[in-house]
């Protein structure tokens, strides 16, 4: 489970309040192991729904019930958003200079059977699991260039500068005191420049640096298996709040 746009009422209620809910229901019926899933990025907490998923992993984790608590990079479906503008001819857009950021994409099949599997691997009981697809880390900018290429044209870019989002996020922050009703709206701009600026990749807490050879890598699928697909004509998911662009 998951809130569907990380706004602050939803996260408190789904990431937080639902799973707790949850974990009384497995206790009560004597389930042995509880698998959640969390999200990579709760590593560098500055958002509600942040907060809200880490309260629970923190009453998880003291709740006495064997947990597996898996923590995902990006989904497909978060980076497939462009497809349909790259194909229409118009730009791919990316934040600076398209290389601020990076993530090791993770499908759905592939991240369904690592949650699967948690159940029966004791190695992955009573731990926190960061995990990626795999192969090697991918830029924005390397996700344009591929599909540039599939299409057979040649890269065109539009960069989206970090201060217009600062501009909005604080825009946001000063109205909301006067109209708290925009509160929502600001902390969603805070979400959308939160990743454009951070990587969904482990974070060292020594350095406190992304370090992609340490993030962990499961399953066969790649984000760009999935490109072809869909340019070769597999309909794209549904993304609903999932859609960056």
């Amino acid at each position: 489970m998951a809130s569907r746009t990380g706004a602050p009422k939803d996260a408190w209620a789904i990431d937080h309040q639902a799973h707790l809910n949850l974990l009384i229901a497995a206790q009560e019926a004597g389930v042995s192991h509880f698998v959640q899933l969390s999200a990579i990025c709760v590593q560098k907490p500055v958002l509600e729904f942040q907060h809200a998923k880490l309260a629970f992993e923190t009453a998880l984790m003291a709740s006495g019930v064997n947990y597996s608590i898996v923590r995902p990079t990006a989904f497909f479906k978060s980076l497939s958003g462009q497809i349909a503008r790259v194909q229409r001819g118009k730009p791919f857009l990316i934040f600076g200079d398209g290389t601020l950021t990076s993530c090791k994409p993770i499908s759905d099949n592939d991240l369904a059977a690592y949650l699967v599997e948690c159940l029966e691997d004791e190695r992955r009981w009573n731990r926190v699991l960061p995990i990626g697809g795999p192969g090697d880390a991918i830029t924005p900018r390397r996700q344009g260039e591929f599909l540039f290429a599939l299409l057979g044209r040649p890269p065109l870019f539009r960069s989206v500068p970090l201060l217009l989002l600062d501009g909005i996020v604080g825009a946001l922050d000063i109205a909301a005191r006067v109209a708290p009703r925009l509160s929502e709206k600001a902390e969603l701009a805070r979400i959308g420049r939160y990743y454009a600026t951070e990587s969904m990749l482990w974070l060292n807490p020594e350095n406190g640096r992304y370090d992609s050879a340490a993030t962990p890598s499961t399953g066969e699928e790649t984000l760009f298996d999935y490109y072809r697909s869909v340019i070769a004509g597999d309909q794209a998911p549904e993304r609903g709040d999932h859609a960056v662009f």
